[in-house]
């Protein structure tokens, strides 16, 4: 039974057992989507990850990488693709600018407060509504 997990089926709301691939290496997971209020850019982005990373304990390796499409695309979809890489995983940040939502997914290597994460990006980017989920 250690090869499994537990886990919320968002489409059925049941709790299901997943089956653990790597048993033996740690990771966890965090999914944070929220509609925000401020306004983003390239350096609200880095100073993001700065204050996330910090606020969190996480030692990084490398400046973020930041991407905007310029145009390319729909409409609808412009905004940002960014990552930072961590010395237990990465982060990344996806940010649809028009519609004002974003989506932070943290996937490391070692165990870390899932609460606090969620506070400090809900803090940061004034998110007056926002869905979770750790796994």
């Amino acid at each position: 039974m250690d090869r499994f997990h537990a886990q919320l089926d968002h489409d059925t709301k049941e709790v299901v057992l997943v089956h653990d691939l790597a048993p033996d290496i740690v990771r966890q997971r965090l999914l944070i989507e929220g509609l925000f209020t401020i306004d983003v850019d390239e350096s609200v982005i880095r100073q993001f990850f700065d204050q996330f990373t910090a606020g969190m304990g996480f030692r990084t390796y490398g400046a973020p990488t930041i991407f905007a499409p310029s145009g390319d695309g729909r409409a609808e979809n412009q905004g940002y693709d960014a990552f930072v890489p961590l010395i237990d995983s990465g982060i990344s940040l996806y940010v649809w600018s028009a519609p004002r939502f974003l989506a932070i997914v943290i996937f490391t290597c070692k165990r870390f407060n899932a609460d606090q994460a969620i506070s400090l990006a809900r803090d940061f980017f004034d998110m007056p509504e926002l869905a979770h989920s750790l796994f």
